[in-house]
């Protein structure tokens, strides 16, 4: 499965925003957008003015980074959004949060979506169930996740019972954290999602 490989940190500067692609690295004084809080590159501190395109491509490839998705399945995901009835941006977003990846990030399992990927991958969840080896799979209402009974002791998660409460967990969501579940109660709304992104400008680029 493609994905992307080279530096995390090079996608928040290059955004000019962090991304909190490195878990706890982003919280401290050694995140490189602290030290170096401008764009990549031989010219980075050079750029001319944004034009209104530029903005609009640039919301567009940070929505994609937060998410750790690349450009087909992104687009793929914007075409389902604007089938959809209602507004395309916030049905594109309900669409991101609800992969079990996120979901998983969101419930305070991982440090980070990249890390909530690998735990997916390697098997270690259940829905309804059944074993979920695909990040990219979409919870739906009702669905109740839960770390398999041989991962549970496994570091990240002993470390997520330690945790339990330290991070806030979307109103969409419940976690059970004694017995390592997630319980989805319905799908997210506009107001229950917190990524700092401006989906209009994306519904824009791709309108053209």
């Amino acid at each position: 499965m493609a994905r992307y490989t080279g530096a995390d940190c090079r996608l928040c500067r290059r955004e000019k925003v962090k991304l909190f692609l490195k878990g706890s690295k982003c919280e401290g004084p050694k995140c490189p957008i602290e030290i170096r809080p401008y764009p990549p590159g031989e010219h980075g501190r050079g750029r001319s003015k944004d034009s209104e395109y530029l903005l609009q491509l640039r919301e567009k490839q940070k929505t994609r980074r937060v998410y750790g998705i690349l450009e087909k399945q992104f687009r793929g995901y914007y075409a389902e959004a604007n089938r959809k009835t209602g507004k395309t941006g916030e049905n594109l977003l309900q669409i991101l949060e609800t992969r079990l990846d996120n979901v998983v990030y969101r419930a305070g399992y991982a440090m980070s979506r990249d890390m909530a990927r690998q735990l997916v991958r390697h098997g270690h969840f259940l829905v309804n169930g059944s074993k979920i080896d695909i990040p990219s799979y979409r919870v739906s209402v009702n669905d109740i996740i839960e770390v398999r009974e041989k991962s549970h002791d496994m570091t990240p998660f002993l470390i997520a019972q330690a945790n339990a409460g330290s991070r806030p967990i979307p109103a969409w969501l419940e976690v059970i954290s004694s017995q390592l579940k997630i319980l989805v109660h319905s799908l997210p709304l506009r107001a229950n999602i917190d990524t700092q992104v401006q989906e209009q400008l994306i519904v824009e680029l791709y309108s053209k």
